[in-house]
C-alpha cells in the first residue's frame, strides 16, 4: 500500500493506491475528474482512496495524475509482466493504449482535452510508464476520454499482473541512493602546474 500526500499553494491531495480488486473511494472538487479516477481504478484492479482540493481545475486534474502515477510507481512488482494493450469501444468513440511499466517514462497520444492529456502525461511520467493512447475514431470528447481512460486502465490490469521472472535482458535494475562525500581535495593537484 502506497500512502502520499501532495500539497502545493494550488492543491492539496492525499492517496492511497494499492494492486487489488479496483474498489475506489474518491473525492475530488472535479465531478468528471472523480469519475476518470474511480474508471481508471475499476478498469486497471487497483484500489484507489484519493481526497483531492484545488484552485483551478487544470493543476487539480495534473497534480492528481502525477500522485496517482508516483503511488503506483511503488506498487509496481519487481516481476510485473510489464507490457500491456487494450482497446476499448464506446458509443461512436474507439481508443487503444499500449503500456510498458518498465521504468521508462514517456507518454505519446492526443485526446480531445487538454486537461485529460495533462492527467495522462503526468500519470505515465510519474508512474515511470511508457504510455501510448492512439484515438481510432470518436467526435464525442466525454466518449474519446472515457474511452483512453479505460483502455489504460485494461493495459495496465495486463501490466501489472505479476509473472514469474524479471521480464527485461537486463534484469532487475538497481538504483541506489549513495551519499555525498567531498571529493579528495588531492585529486586535483596534478590539474593545477604541480610538478
Amino acid at each position: 500500500m502506497s500512502k502520499l500526500k501532495r500539497e502545493t499553494k494550488e492543491t492539496q491531495i492525499v492517496a492511497d493506491v494499492r494492486i487489488g480488486t479496483g474498489a475506489s473511494k474518491v473525492t475530488t472538487d472535479e465531478q468528471f475528474l472523480t469519475h476518470m479516477v474511480v474508471t481508471l481504478a475499476k478498469y486497471a484492479g487497483v484500489d484507489i482512496e484519493l481526497q483531492a482540493t484545488g484552485d483551478l481545475r487544470h493543476h487539480l486534474i495534473e497534480d492528481v495524475g502525477i500522485l496517482l502515477g508516483l503511488a503506483l510507481k511503488e506498487e509496481v512488482p519487481d516481476e510485473a509482466t510489464r507490457y500491456g494493450w487494450a482497446q476499448v469501444p464506446m458509443d461512436e468513440a474507439l481508443v487503444e493504449a499500449a503500456i510498458d511499466v518498465g521504468g521508462r517514462p514517456f507518454y505519446e497520444g492526443e485526446v480531445p482535452s487538454t486537461l485529460y492529456e495533462h492527467f495522462l502525461h503526468s500519470f505515465a511520467t510519474n508512474l515511470g510508464a511508457t504510455l501510448h493512447v492512439r484515438v481510432l475514431r470518436g467526435d464525442d470528447k466525454h466518449h474519446v476520454v472515457e474511452a483512453a481512460v479505460k483502455a489504460t486502465g485494461l493495459a495496465l490490469r495486463q501490466a501489472l499482473r505479476k509473472g514469474d521472472a524479471v521480464f527485461s535482458t537486463k534484469g532487475s535494475v538497481a538504483i541506489e541512493r549513495l551519499d555525498s562525500e567531498p571529493l579528495d581535495e588531492s585529486l586535483g593537484d596534478e590539474d593545477e602546474g604541480g610538478s
